[in-house]
């Protein structure tokens, strides 16, 4: 073998190992960040999550507001990514305790009864106005002693947050996506798609309630998102006094 063919075989062989390398140390990576994801929203593979979805309180029974629908859609990408499956329920059928399969919970207490019931259980720092009378208060978020009223389609809120409970219930998070209105909703879902991996980072697979605001819905829609606050301790702690029972719940 003169030097000419030596030096050809020698390229080919160090290609093939540096194409392999590379290929092993891709996937590794993307191994990796699968892992991560699928701890942080609790889905490892072939599990199952609940979608349990709203209604719209000023339609039918079964009718779900067009943003609800696509923050449905954002969740799904990110459980189909995660290699999981998704069954959803309408928020009145939902009928099981927490823990034992991640649920993605998407609505206010005003049209998801059981996003009423969470708020009440995991989140007693937070009071929402479901008064249906139109009013300044109408909406409005009270948090410890902090109060976010909406500004319909200028500044609106919406709380998002990754609650685990105690092992005896499971270990699984439950994901809230409370807004004031349906597009925040949708709104909070895209954030959390979007920063899902940062949000890893920070609070590994642990709690937190973040309160977002959505800027200029009516020009921008869902995509103008700004972080609050982490309002996490005072979420979770009960409130010092109780608001009237007929205007908050």
């Amino acid at each position: 073998m003169n030097d000419d063919v030596r030096n050809i075989v020698l390229g080919v062989l160090a290609t093939g190992i540096s194409a392999a390398l590379g290929w092993f140390t891709r996937t590794y990576l993307w191994k990796r960040r699968l892992r991560r994801k699928q701890a942080f929203f609790g889905l490892p593979d072939a599990s199952e999550a609940l979608l349990v979805v709203n209604r719209n309180a000023a339609g039918p029974e079964l009718a779900v507001m067009r943003h609800d629908v696509f923050a449905l859609l954002e969740l799904a990408a990110l459980i189909k990514d995660c290699r999981a499956h998704a069954q959803v329920l309408p928020h009145d059928t939902a009928r099981q305790g927490f823990g034992e399969r991640t649920e993605f919970c998407v609505g206010g207490p005003a049209s998801n009864r059981r996003m009423a019931a969470h708020l009440s259980s995991l989140l007693p720092g937070v009071r929402v106005n479901t008064d249906a009378e139109p009013g300044p208060e109408r909406g409005a978020f009270q948090i410890g002693s902090d109060r976010h009223r909406l500004d319909l389609g200028r500044a609106e809120y919406v709380l998002l947050a990754r609650l685990t409970v105690d092992h005896s219930h499971g270990d699984r998070p439950v994901f809230l996506f409370c807004g004031q209105t349906a597009i925040t909703n949708q709104a909070a879902t895209r954030y959390l798609a979007r920063n899902h991996e940062r949000l890893s980072r920070k609070y590994r697979t642990g709690s937190f309630v973040l309160l977002l605001k959505v800027v200029n819905s009516q020009a921008y829609g869902p995509d103008v998102v700004e972080l609050v606050a982490d309002v996490t301790r005072a979420a979770r702690a009960p409130l010092p006094t109780a608001p009237r029972p007929s205007a908050l719940q």
